[in-house]
């Protein structure tokens, strides 16, 4: 096979009811220079056999690690080292995609010599099929520059699996000495961006994310904490080296995935100290991300500028100040789990 336009890399562990239908997807993309890479992280289930058999029926367009289990951060690694592609892309293995997924990426970002490609995707409810939301579905030709324009970076979604990237980015890529084990999509994210100059994105809705209740993103623990705090400071120590320019940015960043993500997954955790959660958050933040209060990507200048880009971090931020973080985070759960909205971030 010659070398491909596009590798995918898709990670397997436990997912012997849904990698079927994901591998099917990735067989019927109308690109057809395209290699799948996919690494069974040691899972106990029947996931490898059912790689070995989509191997003997489609050959060299399949190709398998089969390995210890190390976790996804690992298996992305892998595949990197050994991808052929001229881009990169992720799909998840319980999740699955548009049959020109892979064509109107590649193309989109050919065209326009662009870095990375980001695609519009579905949130479906993995139980009911149901639609939670159509997201990232900006209009053909958007394009960010990361140095022009960092601050709309923070309206990216924080997963690896509705974009492609240029090889380089991810084969010269950091390699983290804190593997973080919450937020760690959005942290692998940084990685590339830091050295990424010019994202496309495209219209269409190409990946269909299966929404499942035993994600990680429902089960934060306490005791994770200090993990994900060591991973993201280490994260602003490479930019703080390599791209000061971006630090605004990576502040922003820090406010917006640990000061309300993290925390909004905690305030629903039983019996712990959420207020002295929350003040430990802060006192983290300011000592080391300490321009997230005061860079101009939250401010309400920027976001009339930037046609309402970053209106939600800059409505939080505005809670934040006012000393009524807590009472939008019950609001905010109260409009998760009664109403059934969900405000992405």
């Amino acid at each position: 096979m010659k070398t491909p336009k596009l590798s995918i890399i898709v990670p397997c562990y436990k997912v012997e009811e849904y990698l079927p239908k994901c591998l099917d997807s990735l067989m019927e993309q109308t690109l057809e220079d395209i290699e799948v890479i996919c690494i069974n992280d040691g899972s106990p289930d029947n996931c490898l056999n059912i790689l070995k058999d989509y191997k003997k029926q489609y050959g060299t367009k399949i190709v398998i690690i089969d390995k210890e289990n190390e976790g996804v951060w690992a298996g992305r690694q892998n595949g990197v080292t050994i991808a052929k592609g001229e881009y990169i892309g992720f799909v998840d293995s319980d999740d699955y995609v548009h049959k020109e997924f892979a064509e109107k990426l590649y193309n989109a970002a050919k065209s326009n010599n662009a870095d990375i490609a980001v695609c519009g995707f579905d949130r479906i409810d993995l139980d009911t099929g149901n639609l939670y939301s159509r997201e990232m579905c900006k209009p053909a030709g958007t394009i960010i520059d990361t140095r022009l324009n960092p601050g709309a970076m923070l309206e990216l979604n924080g997963a690896p699996w509705n974009k492609i990237y240029r090889a380089e980015l991810l084969k010269n890529m950091y390699q983290m000495q804190n593997i973080p084990k919450v937020l760690d999509d959005m942290m692998f994210l940084l990685l590339i961006y830091i050295n990424a100059r010019k994202i496309v994105f495209i219209p269409d809705s190409l990946v269909y994310y299966m929404v499942r209740k035993d994600s990680i993103i429902n089960t934060v623990k306490p005791e994770l904490i200090p993990g994900t705090y060591a991973a993201m400071k280490e994260i602003r120590d490479l930019y703080a080296r390599e791209a000061p320019e971006l630090l605004d940015y990576i502040d922003a960043n820090a406010f917006l995935h640990l000061g309300i993500s993290l925390m909004y997954r905690l305030s629903t955790v039983e019996n712990i100290d959420f207020p002295q959660i929350i003040r430990d958050n802060t006192k983290f933040l300011n000592e080391n991300f300490p321009r997230w209060r005061k860079t101009n990507y939250t401010k309400l200048g920027y976001v009339l500028k930037n046609h309402g880009t970053n209106s939600k971090l800059w409505g939080v931020k505005c809670f934040y100040n006012l000393g009524l973080f807590r009472a939008f985070l019950k609001s905010y759960n109260f409009m998760i789990k009664k109403l059934g909205v969900d405000i992405k971030w």
